[in-house]
Protein backbone atom coordinates (compact mmCIF):
# COMPACT_ATOMS: atom_id res chain seq x y z
CA UNK A 1 0.00 0.00 0.00
CA UNK A 2 1.29 3.25 -1.02
CA UNK A 3 1.91 5.75 1.88
CA UNK A 4 2.17 9.68 1.99
CA UNK A 5 2.70 11.76 4.50
CA UNK A 6 1.48 15.40 4.03
CA UNK A 7 1.46 18.27 6.13
CA UNK A 8 0.44 22.00 6.63
CA UNK A 9 3.02 24.53 8.39
CA UNK A 10 2.36 27.78 9.03
CA UNK A 11 6.10 28.87 10.77
CA UNK A 12 7.79 25.22 10.93
CA UNK A 13 7.05 23.31 13.99
CA UNK A 14 4.01 21.14 11.73
CA UNK A 15 6.83 20.83 8.75
CA UNK A 16 9.97 19.78 11.11
CA UNK A 17 7.52 16.34 13.00
CA UNK A 18 6.44 15.58 9.74
CA UNK A 19 10.20 15.70 8.09
CA UNK A 20 11.05 13.53 11.11
CA UNK A 21 8.57 11.34 10.89
CA UNK A 22 9.21 10.70 7.60
CA UNK A 23 13.12 10.04 8.03
CA UNK A 24 11.65 7.59 11.00
CA UNK A 25 9.04 5.46 8.76
CA UNK A 26 10.89 6.27 5.20
CA UNK A 27 7.27 7.60 4.09
CA UNK A 28 7.36 10.33 1.65
CA UNK A 29 6.73 13.76 2.44
CA UNK A 30 4.97 16.58 0.73
CA UNK A 31 3.43 20.34 1.65
CA UNK A 32 0.19 19.69 1.54
CA UNK A 33 0.18 23.19 -1.12
CA UNK A 34 2.44 21.26 -3.19
CA UNK A 35 -0.02 18.07 -3.78
CA UNK A 36 -2.89 16.79 -6.70
CA UNK A 37 -4.59 13.98 -6.74
CA UNK A 38 -4.27 11.40 -3.75
CA UNK A 39 -6.30 8.76 -5.44
CA UNK A 40 -3.18 6.28 -5.54
CA UNK A 41 -2.27 6.49 -1.92
CA UNK A 42 -4.00 3.43 0.62
CA UNK A 43 -2.29 5.52 3.45
CA UNK A 44 -2.70 9.31 3.92
CA UNK A 45 -0.80 10.87 6.88
CA UNK A 46 -1.76 14.24 7.32
CA UNK A 47 0.07 16.35 10.20
CA UNK A 48 -1.78 20.01 10.35
CA UNK A 49 -0.99 22.95 12.58
CA UNK A 50 -4.31 24.31 14.26
CA UNK A 51 -4.51 27.59 12.73
CA UNK A 52 -8.38 29.86 13.48
CA UNK A 53 -10.01 26.48 14.73
CA UNK A 54 -9.22 24.53 11.60
CA UNK A 55 -6.65 22.12 10.89
CA UNK A 56 -3.59 23.74 8.34
CA UNK A 57 -4.37 22.20 4.64
CA UNK A 58 -6.64 19.17 5.99
CA UNK A 59 -9.51 20.01 3.93
CA UNK A 60 -7.76 20.53 0.45
CA UNK A 61 -5.97 16.37 1.71
CA UNK A 62 -9.63 15.06 2.45
CA UNK A 63 -10.70 16.28 -1.40
CA UNK A 64 -8.18 15.29 -3.23
CA UNK A 65 -8.16 12.22 -1.61
CA UNK A 66 -10.46 8.82 -2.49
CA UNK A 67 -13.46 7.86 -0.25
CA UNK A 68 -11.63 4.52 0.88
CA UNK A 69 -8.62 6.03 1.58
CA UNK A 70 -7.16 5.54 4.97
CA UNK A 71 -6.58 8.35 6.96
CA UNK A 72 -4.19 9.39 9.94
CA UNK A 73 -4.76 13.08 11.75
CA UNK A 74 -2.04 14.52 13.34
CA UNK A 75 -2.35 18.11 14.85
CA UNK A 76 -0.15 20.52 16.52
CA UNK A 77 -0.58 23.21 18.11
CA UNK A 78 0.01 25.30 21.30
CA UNK A 79 -1.86 24.24 24.27
CA UNK A 80 -1.46 21.11 26.59
CA UNK A 81 -2.76 17.78 24.05
CA UNK A 82 -3.27 15.62 27.53
CA UNK A 83 -6.40 18.47 28.70
CA UNK A 84 -9.69 17.07 27.53
CA UNK A 85 -11.24 20.05 27.01
CA UNK A 86 -8.60 20.96 24.48
CA UNK A 87 -8.83 17.71 22.46
CA UNK A 88 -12.58 17.74 22.18
CA UNK A 89 -12.34 21.54 20.76
CA UNK A 90 -9.90 20.12 18.50
CA UNK A 91 -12.12 17.37 17.41
CA UNK A 92 -15.27 19.19 16.78
CA UNK A 93 -12.94 21.38 14.48
CA UNK A 94 -11.76 18.29 12.36
CA UNK A 95 -15.38 17.55 12.30
CA UNK A 96 -16.25 20.52 10.66
CA UNK A 97 -13.31 19.59 8.04
CA UNK A 98 -13.77 15.80 7.25
CA UNK A 99 -17.04 14.22 6.20
CA UNK A 100 -18.47 11.55 8.59
CA UNK A 101 -17.89 8.84 6.28
CA UNK A 102 -14.03 9.29 6.62
CA UNK A 103 -13.96 10.54 9.94
CA UNK A 104 -15.22 7.40 11.15
CA UNK A 105 -12.25 5.14 10.22
CA UNK A 106 -9.86 8.06 10.95
CA UNK A 107 -7.32 8.39 13.69
CA UNK A 108 -6.79 11.43 15.27
CA UNK A 109 -2.96 11.95 17.23
CA UNK A 110 -2.26 15.23 18.96
CA UNK A 111 1.46 17.01 19.18
CA UNK A 112 2.20 20.31 21.33
CA UNK A 113 4.43 22.37 18.94
CA UNK A 114 5.62 26.16 19.72
CA UNK A 115 5.79 29.75 18.35
CA UNK A 116 8.06 31.85 18.00
CA UNK A 117 5.83 35.66 17.83
CA UNK A 118 9.08 37.55 16.58
CA UNK A 119 8.36 35.50 13.10
CA UNK A 120 4.91 36.17 13.07
CA UNK A 121 3.53 38.19 10.02
CA UNK A 122 1.61 41.39 10.62
CA UNK A 123 -1.84 39.77 10.49
CA UNK A 124 -1.22 36.93 12.82
CA UNK A 125 0.83 39.21 14.75
CA UNK A 126 -2.18 41.72 15.23
CA UNK A 127 -4.79 38.61 15.52
CA UNK A 128 -2.76 36.90 18.51
CA UNK A 129 -2.40 40.81 19.85
CA UNK A 130 -6.36 41.20 20.01
CA UNK A 131 -6.81 37.71 21.13
CA UNK A 132 -4.33 38.02 23.62
CA UNK A 133 -6.32 40.99 25.37
CA UNK A 134 -9.38 39.01 25.31
CA UNK A 135 -8.36 36.71 26.65
CA UNK A 136 -6.31 38.55 29.82
CA UNK A 137 -10.22 39.42 30.19
CA UNK A 138 -12.05 36.54 30.86
CA UNK A 139 -12.74 35.09 34.03
CA UNK A 140 -10.48 32.54 34.95
CA UNK A 141 -13.38 30.08 34.96
CA UNK A 142 -13.61 30.31 31.67
CA UNK A 143 -10.25 30.14 30.63
CA UNK A 144 -9.49 27.43 28.68
CA UNK A 145 -6.23 24.98 28.66
CA UNK A 146 -6.03 26.44 25.23
CA UNK A 147 -6.26 30.09 26.39
CA UNK A 148 -4.28 29.79 29.23
CA UNK A 149 -1.44 28.33 27.01
CA UNK A 150 -1.76 31.26 24.73
CA UNK A 151 -1.61 33.82 27.49
CA UNK A 152 1.54 32.41 28.93
CA UNK A 153 3.34 32.20 25.65
CA UNK A 154 2.52 35.69 24.47
CA UNK A 155 5.30 37.61 23.02
CA UNK A 156 7.68 35.30 23.48
CA UNK A 157 9.58 31.95 21.47
CA UNK A 158 8.86 28.25 23.01
CA UNK A 159 8.95 24.90 22.02
CA UNK A 160 7.41 21.85 22.91
CA UNK A 161 8.64 19.57 20.28
CA UNK A 162 8.87 15.74 21.33
CA UNK A 163 10.09 13.63 18.76
CA UNK A 164 9.20 10.91 21.34
CA UNK A 165 5.55 11.78 20.80
CA UNK A 166 5.37 10.32 17.31
CA UNK A 167 5.37 6.82 18.93
CA UNK A 168 1.96 5.91 19.34
CA UNK A 169 1.18 7.19 15.43
CA UNK A 170 4.47 5.02 13.71
CA UNK A 171 2.79 2.33 15.84
CA UNK A 172 -0.63 2.89 14.06
CA UNK A 173 0.94 3.15 10.59
CA UNK A 174 2.93 -0.29 10.73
Amino acid sequence: MKKLIIYGSGYGTTRTYASRFSEMTGIPVMNYEDMQSLSDYGLIIHFGGLFAGGVKGLRKTVKAMNDDTALIIVTVGLADVNDKENTDNIKKSISKQVPEKILKNTQVFHLRGGIDYSKLNFKHKTMMTLLYRKAKSLPEEKKTAEITAMIETFGKKVNFINFESLSPIMDAVQ
